[in-house]
């Protein structure tokens, strides 16, 4: 399977990248597909001091290029810019392609980490994605509150649980399958798109219940 990171030069593409090349291609997107190139090359080194050898191989290309290609696109972007990002690169996606929404629309206040549709009334993340897709089913809402830090190291077992919200089957099937593939975390289905805003809020909750009570990149487990 053809994984594409667009964003994937960021703090969660290493991870990702890192985690799924064992058994996949990961295809890292940039809008400068130099710096995509450069990323990939630097990830596949990484990847010979954690695994010595992989079945996938890690390239690198502008998001355009990786959208056309990939089978499952992880959308490593910032809240803002879903409208100028996904408008030109979701109606490029090849037929059957599954696209995972972890973008969480929150900032900073005085009071700590805030969820903007709730103090805002905007939409939520997986919303303003939705309005891009060619097959709106194919979306996925899941990895919110995944620590980047702990996602870049294969050593660590992360023994967390992921939100996971969609409507098509076959979608969350995949879906799962890539969470259950990194080591000791669980899916858990809060239910269709339309409740993706339970995931996405729970990174706000979950940060600033980190910075209050002096935590380490938590995670979130339910027992």
């Amino acid at each position: 399977m053809k994984i594409g990171i667009v964003g994937g030069t960021g703090g969660m593409g290493l991870g990702f990248a890192l985690r799924w090349c064992v058994n996949h291609d990961i295809m890292i997107g940039s809008r400068d597909p130099t710096k995509a190139a450069n990323a990939a090359s630097e990830y596949s080194e990484s990847t010979s001091k954690f695994y010595g050898s992989i079945k996938g191989k890690i390239t690198g290309n502008d998001n355009l290029s990786v959208v056309k290609e990939a089978d499952v696109v992880i959308l490593s972007i910032p809240y803002e810019n879903i409208d100028s990002t996904c408008s030109q690169l979701l109606p490029n996606l090849k037929n059957g392609s599954i696209v995972i929404s972890p973008i969480v629309p929150m900032k900073k206040t005085e009071a700590g980490f805030e969820f903007i549709p709730l103090i805002e009334k905007k939409p939520s993340a997986a919303e303003l994605v939705q309005k891009y897709m060619k097959d709106k089913t194919k979306l996925i809402a899941a990895f919110h509150t995944i620590s980047e830090k702990k996602l870049a190291d294969p050593n660590l077992v992360l023994d967390s649980d992921i939100f996971v919200c969609g409507d098509d089957q076959n979608a969350l099937s995949v879906v799962n399958g890539l969470i259950k593939e990194i080591r000791s975390l669980r899916p858990v289905l809060l239910g269709p798109l339309s409740l993706s805003y339970l995931a996405e809020i729970t990174t706000p909750i979950l940060l600033n219940a980190m910075i209050k009570n002096k935590m380490k990149n938590p995670g979130i487990k339910i027992i």
